[in-house]
């Protein structure tokens, strides 16, 4: 896989678990479906740190830190992104721009009981809603979906207590790349040319 491939694979995986500050310490594989398919990647969750492990490479991400860490182990290096605190998907059972939460009932989702939820919010003066499946014991979104079933996103094998703070370092040895994005607001004014 290309190394522009490689990372825009990663993206999605850095927005899932970017805004990872949780009460709750644990690892879990995390499934998501879309219209491209099924994807199942490895999540590591401490505190405001996160770590998602997928085929090919991992993503650190550091809410502490502003930052986010994509590595690619077969080269030995590792791009940096800062992150966007207002877009991060988070961990957390409250949506970024939440505007109305409606419960929907209880329902068990891979054997933890849980209450549906109905979740409105206002992103960039669009309003949404999506489903979203809280953990009675810990206050926990284990499922989120789309109203119309289009995707959904899961944690499932979750392990809760302390991580190895290992997880969430950059690997001694790599090379941070530098990774030159293209001006899209130079090239859109030089078409308009």
């Amino acid at each position: 896989m290309g190394v522009r491939a490689f990372c825009i694979v990663f993206i999605s995986a850095v927005l899932l678990c970017a805004g990872a500050a949780c009460a709750m310490d644990f690892n879990a594989d995390m499934v998501s479906r879309a219209p491209q398919g099924i994807m199942t990647v490895r999540i590591y969750v401490s505190g405001e740190k996160s770590r998602v492990e997928m085929p090919g490479g991992v993503s650190i991400s550091r809410m502490d830190k502003k930052v986010a860490w994509v590595l690619m182990p077969e080269q030995g290096m590792y791009i940096e992104q800062p992150i966007d605190t207002r877009t991060a998907i988070s961990t957390q059972d409250k949506v970024e721009g939440e505007i109305e939460r409606t419960a929907e009932g209880k329902e068990t989702v891979n054997g933890m009981a849980t209450t549906k939820y109905r979740v409105t919010f206002e992103t960039g003066g669009r309003r949404d809603s999506v489903f979203q499946w809280i953990d009675d014991a810990n206050h926990f979104p284990v499922k989120t979906a789309a109203i119309d079933g289009s995707w959904w996103s899961e944690f499932r094998n979750i392990k809760t207590g302390p991580q190895d703070p290992a997880l969430f370092e950059l690997p001694s040895g790599y090379k941070k790349m530098s990774f030159d994005m293209p001006d899209i607001g130079a090239m859109m004014q030089n078409a308009g040319e």
